[in-house]
C-alpha cells in the first residue's frame, strides 16, 4: 500500500495564505499585493491545466478538426447542389407558367378586337337597314319630281354619308342590262325582250342594297326571257 502511494504521481500542492498579518513581522500585509498574487497564481494553473490539455493527444485534435472541415465542406456542397436543382426547377416552372399566361392573352386580345369588330359591323348593319324605308320615300320623291331645293341638298348628304358607312345603291342605272343573280336580285316577273339579253335584268322595280358585300335588301327586278 505504501509502495504503490509512492509510486503514484500527485499534482503539487498549493496553498494561499490568506492572512492579513504577516506571522514574522506581526504587521499588516498590503492586500492589493496579495490579491495579485492570489491573480497570477489562478492564471498560471489555468495555462498550465490549458497546456496539458492542448498536448493530451494532439492526433486526435488534429483529426477532429479534419472530420470537422470535411463535414461542414459536405454539408455546404449538398446544400448548394439541392438549392441550385431547387432554383432551376422553379424557374423552369415559371419561365412555363408566363408563356402560357402569354399565349392566353394574345389569344383573349385577338377574340377581344374580332368581337368587337363583329358587333361594330352588326351595330352598322342594323343602321344601315332602318335607314331603308328613308331612302325609299327619297326614291319615291325623286320619281315624282318633288325631291327640290333644301330638301333636295339634305337628301344627297344623307346619302353621301350612308355610303360613306359602306351602303352600296343597286338601282335601275346600276342594274338594266345585267345578269339576273338570285342571290342579290329578287325576281318579280319573266317577261321576252328584244333588247335584253335572256336571263338579264330588264326593270328594277325596288332599288336594292348592299352593305360590305352584305346584302341588306334585294333589288326587285323584272328578268328578260328572251326574244320571242
Amino acid at each position: 500500500m505504501t509502495d504503490q502511494s509512492n509510486n503514484e504521481e500527485h499534482e503539487p500542492i498549493r496553498f494561499t495564505d490568506k492572512r492579513r498579518i504577516d506571522p514574522e513581522t506581526g504587521e499588516l500585509r498590503d492586500q492589493s499585493a496579495q490579491q495579485d498574487q492570489q491573480d497570477q497564481t489562478g492564471q498560471q494553473d489555468q495555462a498550465a491545466e490549458t497546456e496539458n490539455e492542448e498536448h493530451a493527444d494532439p492526433l486526435s485534435q488534429v483529426e477532429d478538426i479534419l472530420n470537422a472541415a470535411g463535414a461542414e465542406a459536405e454539408t455546404d456542397s449538398g446544400e448548394e447542389a439541392v438549392d441550385e436543382a431547387a432554383t432551376t426547377d422553379e424557374a423552369a416552372e415559371l419561365r412555363g407558367d408566363l408563356q402560357r399566361l402569354q399565349a392566353e392573352f394574345v389569344n383573349y386580345r385577338r377574340r377581344v378586337e374580332r368581337d368587337r369588330d363583329v358587333a361594330k359591323d352588326n351595330a352598322t348593319y342594323s343602321m344601315l337597314e332602318a335607314m331603308l324605308p328613308v331612302l325609299d320615300d327619297i326614291d319615291a320623291a325623286e320619281a315624282a319630281g318633288d325631291l327640290d331645293g333644301p330638301f333636295a341638298a339634305i337628301a344627297r348628304k344623307l346619302q353621301n354619308t350612308l355610303e360613306g358607312f359602306g351602303l352600296v345603291k343597286h338601282d335601275g342605272d346600276a342594274l338594266v342590262g345585267e345578269p339576273f343573280d338570285p342571290v342579290h336580285h329578287e325576281a318579280m316577273l319573266r317577261q321576252p325582250s328584244d333588247e335584253v339579253a335572256e336571263e338579264h335584268i330588264v326593270q328594277v322595280f325596288r332599288n336594292g342594297y348592299l352593305y360590305n358585300e352584305r346584302v341588306l335588301r334585294a333589288a326587285q327586278v323584272m328578268v328578260s326571257a328572251g326574244q320571242e
